[in-house]
């Protein structure tokens, strides 16, 4: 029998350059334009979805983006692939049931943290790194699984919070130093330093 309706959801996995990270691509938009992440379950009320995956007991944080899910295991759990089937199977039906990934209301009055979103009160330097942020660095770094969204500048220090794979990641801090910074310094001369803050 074809079920008609809802597509047929085809999920595939990446590896990232985080080892304990691994991405689930779908063939469909689950937060198009956008990315939120839940480093705990504590923080994942506004997704019905990451709640759903943190009844899995491997799963320490999840991460989603506009076409993929970005998932931390526990360090116990050893192999990723003993648990990539199970994961696989769980999203297929979770999406293809078309049930709710993030719900916008609750997210709006949770206390995420971190946004490259370019808003009224931000000075120049802000708009700039903002800008550099989303252009240059979001494509990079979400083709590994991860993000990084602006925290705060301030006397030439901008705190930059990793999110997905780039949290916890061995190369991250490489990235962060000799990638972003280097390039921020170049494109905006006020900055003098990039720092990443644990979430």
């Amino acid at each position: 029998m074809i079920k008609t309706g809802n597509p047929v959801i085809s999920i595939y996995t990446e590896m990232t350059p985080n080892p304990e990270t691994m991405k689930f691509v779908a063939n469909k938009l689950l937060y198009p334009g956008k990315s939120v992440d839940f480093p705990d379950e504590a923080s994942a009320k506004p997704s019905p979805l990451a709640l759903e995956l943190f009844t899995f007991p491997f799963i320490k944080s999840v991460f989603i983006a506009s076409n993929f899910v970005t998932l931390t295991k526990t360090f116990e759990t050893d192999d990723w692939q003993d648990v990539i089937p199970t994961i696989k199977q769980f999203l297929k039906e979770y999406l293809e049931e078309g049930k709710a990934v993030v719900n916008e209301e609750e997210l709006a009055t949770a206390k995420l943290e971190g946004s490259n979103e370019v808003s009224a009160s931000d000075d120049d330097v802000v708009k700039r790194i903002k800008e550099l942020l989303e252009n240059y660095v979001k494509p990079a770094v979400e083709m590994d699984g991860g993000a990084i969204q602006f925290k705060s500048y301030e006397e030439g220090k901008v705190n930059l919070v990793l999110q997905g794979s780039c949290s916890g990641c061995p190369s991250s801090m490489i990235t962060l130093k000799a990638g972003i910074e280097g390039m921020m310094k170049r494109m905006i001369p006020e900055v003098k330093e990039v720092v990443a803050e644990a979430e």
